[in-house]
């Protein structure tokens, strides 16, 4: 599968020969569905936490004798039937949200999603980008840079390894991010409207998932 790749100027430069066994695939809903449901919840932080009558200050001491005082006995006063207790069943910081997925599932679901954008033409090849903004290292240069690729609207740079500096650029610039090559993943890959692929990026993600 043969893709125009553009210089900084939006031009041709030149052509690239992209895998099919990555950016060829049928798209499978069901399995792209499948792979952020589980990034999402690998992701998310238990944060509710009530506190249970082992956890909560105070009640050592016996609020009263056992018998012969006409109440009802009672061993703390930390017990979940006294006001300011423990919690019966609430939420706990052990819960675990996390959800397993199959290593090859996962890698399907992201070739899935890259052949949709190659199919829907939401991803553009570039070849000269990582460097001229590593050169750069200023937002305002960056900016002019990348307006002459992409409107800047809702945009995802897939950078090669190299391109640490390239990150720390755009970090301020809204709508738009960066991820390397090797850092892949269906949520951005999904949440972003268009891709603009670095060429060298290409053959890091070719010899990556081999």
């Amino acid at each position: 599968m043969k893709i125009d790749v553009l210089n900084l100027k939006k031009e041709k430069s030149g052509t690239i020969d992209l895998p099919e066994r990555i950016f060829g695939l049928k798209w499978n809903s069901d399995l792209v569905h499948q792979a952020l449901l589980a990034q999402l919840a690998n992701r998310r932080e238990p944060i509710a936490h009530a506190k249970g009558r082992g956890e909560v200050s105070g009640g050592g001491k016996k609020p009263w004798k056992q018998k012969g005082t006409g109440r009802a006995r009672h061993g703390s006063i930390r017990s979940p039937l006294w006001k300011g207790g423990g919690v019966t069943f609430g939420p706990t910081k052990e819960k675990i949200f996390a959800k397993k997925i199959n290593k090859k599932m996962n890698r399907l679901a992201i070739f899935s999603v890259l052949s949709k954008r190659v199919n829907d033409n939401n991803l553009q090849v570039v070849d000269g980008l990582s460097n001229q903004l590593n050169k750069e290292k200023k937002t305002k240069t960056a900016t002019k840079t990348l307006k002459n690729i992409s409107n800047l609207k809702s945009t995802l740079l897939i950078l090669p390894s190299s391109g640490k500096e390239a990150h720390r650029t755009i970090s301020n610039l809204k709508n738009t991010d960066a991820i390397s090559s090797y850092s892949l993943n269906v949520f951005d890959l999904m949440k972003y409207k268009n891709i603009i692929m670095e060429k060298e990026a290409v053959e890091e993600i070719n010899k990556h998932y081999k």
